[in-house]
């Protein structure tokens, strides 16, 4: 695969699910263009909202969630199911072709436990990803859309996997040095001369920067934080942007100038 004509999207789910029919018609263009999208989604606010409905005990450490065995059931159900299948036909709807899988399928995502397994149980970090059914899927004409549930080595357990890991792990063993992150904010914000602009650029340092003198704060946090986990291996950089902004993709894609770039360096 092209690291120039592909590029690994992660969102969550409920943004993804929000969003214009006019993105997707988009994303149809790019494919018919020769541009390649791989979706990686995630889905927590939903997950959550069904534990409660099924009276499943759940919490949060260190921004992870704590997984167990039913925890996992409700993971994989929502994640690989109501999720992924309602991104599906969605991109479907707008004349484009795409295919739902899990890191389960195909062996795809191979995890391990995180160090920190003690705290959080089932929760996994992705040591192996089988690119070779990605670009499969793709030759065959197929957006992919993937939820980060993995398997550990001999597939005898799952794992929940943290969206934002699986989605950097998928794009470095694409060999793809972009990633693009669609949010529903256009970027990162600074206030300049009284107004509030978005960044076009900033570095890994910056980030970490601006939340300590906190001029990243509130919800934004987690956004960025969540950006820079998405650089790992060959991924260079990640763009924020606004999915409902009109061709967005595209202008991600081809353009530039959309959204603020994070970069590991300056």
């Amino acid at each position: 695969m092209s690291g120039k004509r592909t590029f690994v999207m992660k969102c969550g789910g409920s943004t993804l699910a929000a969003l214009p029919a006019s993105f997707y018609t988009d994303m149809k263009k790019l494919q018919e263009e020769g541009i390649v999208t791989v979706i990686v989604h995630g889905g927590g606010p939903a997950i959550s909202e069904t534990l409660t409905k099924l009276g499943i005990e759940t919490e949060f450490v260190n921004g992870l969630r704590k997984t167990n065995e039913a925890v996992l059931d409700v993971v994989e159900m929502v994640l690989s199911g109501q999720i992924n299948k309602e991104i599906v036909r969605k991109i479907q709807l707008s004349g484009a072709k795409a295919m739902g899988l899990s890191g389960v399928d195909g062996h795809l995502i191979e995890a391990r436990p995180v160090a920190n397994a003690a705290e959080v149980g089932l929760v996994g970090d992705v040591t192996k990803v089988n690119a070779a059914l990605i670009e499969g899927i793709v030759a065959m004409g197929y957006i992919p859309v993937i939820a980060p549930v993995g398997l550990g080595k001999g597939g005898g357990q799952r794992y929940n996997i943290n969206a934002d890991t699986a989605a950097g792990a998928v794009a470095s063993q694409l060999g793809v040095d972009r990633m693009i992150v669609v949010t529903d904010v256009p970027g990162i914000m600074r206030v300049v001369d009284g107004e509030k602009r978005v960044l076009p650029s900033v570095t890994v340092r910056d980030i970490d920067e601006m939340i300590a003198s906190g001029e990243i704060y509130g919800g934004m946090i987690p956004k960025v934080k969540a950006a820079v986990q998405c650089i790992q291996g060959d991924v260079r950089e990640v763009v924020i942007v606004d999915g409902s902004v009109p061709e967005v993709l595209s202008r991600a894609v081809k353009e530039g100038g959309i959204g603020t770039r994070i970069v590991k360096e300056g």
